[in-house]
């Protein structure tokens, strides 16, 4: 980290740098940790073309998601530019291997947060997955949002990158129609948007946060199909969550929709490692 930025961000905390340390922080932005003599801070980097707009997207998910009260995120210091370079400035939690009651907190909090309702599906803003963009425009059906603004736009992207072929790829009609008779009953609630192992931590005095949304109003299961996607968190967890919402019997169903979504992310992201998994799903349901 050069000089200049250091010192932006010592006249940013009102406080001199005393130390600086690499630390993991994803796949998309750097990470690092701020020491001064008095407290820690969480420090992230990017320097790609829509870098700022990723960073007040995040910062405005986690204010979003704070001011519910109904479960801690950490809290945004800064967010601009310095010399071609976006920033995000945030207070570091010092976490721990969680818990099994760690787990039963983070699901009895994610269903609070879950309570949370709107009259649309969708957000007045658009965010991103990842780096890549996710439109958030708002419908009054949550079929008509999934697929229009979730597997419509990530299907056409992996087209145009040459990652499924047109005939891999159902029409919409098709997809559509197989979706009807799951998507009932179904109301907007706010979404973390990106609920995997990587984006939650558990403060060394065991209280739950969450990092790096994604947020909109969708279907609460959408946040239960991520965590699941890649091994899955303590069964605590979901037996804590289900305590408040219950299953039916089209969930298992709808949360493997709700990872489709997600591999076509990863499939955009990451290349064709995904392909199978996309496919498989693709025939699977449509």
């Amino acid at each position: 980290m050069n000089h200049g930025l250091k010192s932006c961000l010592s006249t940013i905390l009102k406080e001199s740098i005393v130390g600086v340390s690499s630390v993991h922080g994803g796949d998309i932005s750097k990470a690092y940790r701020i020491d001064t003599s008095n407290n820690f801070y969480f420090l992230k980097l990017n320097g790609t073309i829509n870098a700022e707009k990723m960073f007040q997207s995040e910062a405005y998910g986690l204010q979003w998601i704070h001011e519910t009260n109904t479960i801690k995120t950490p809290k945004v210091l800064a967010c601009d530019t310095f010399e071609d370079t976006a920033f995000l400035l945030m207070e570091f939690i010092e976490s721990k291997p969680p818990l099994t009651k760690d787990f039963k907190n983070l699901g009895l909090q994610l269903a609070e947060l879950h309570k949370c309702t709107s009259k649309d599906f969708g957000l007045h803003q658009d965010n991103f997955i990842g780096n890549l963009a996710q439109s958030n425009t708002q419908h009054k059906t949550w079929l008509d949002f999934y697929m229009h603004e979730r597997l419509a736009p990530q299907l056409e992207l992996a087209k145009q990158k040459h990652l499924l072929t047109n005939g891999e790829c159902p029409p919409i009609h098709k997809i559509e129609d197989s979706l009807k008779s799951l998507f009932t009953d179904i109301k907007p609630v706010l979404l973390h948007g990106d609920l995997w192992s990587g984006n939650y931590l558990i403060s060394k005095d065991g209280t739950p946060y969450l990092i790096d949304p994604a947020v909109y109003y969708g279907h609460r299961e959408v946040d239960i199909a991520m965590s699941k996607l890649f091994g899955g968190f303590d069964i605590s967890f979901y037996n804590a969550y289900e305590s408040n919402f219950k299953r039916d019997e089209n969930t298992s169903a709808r949360i493997e929709i709700y990872q489709l979504y997600y591999l076509l992310v990863h499939l955009n992201l990451f290349g064709r490692s995904y392909h199978g998994s996309v496919v498989s799903f693709l025939k699977k349901y449509f």
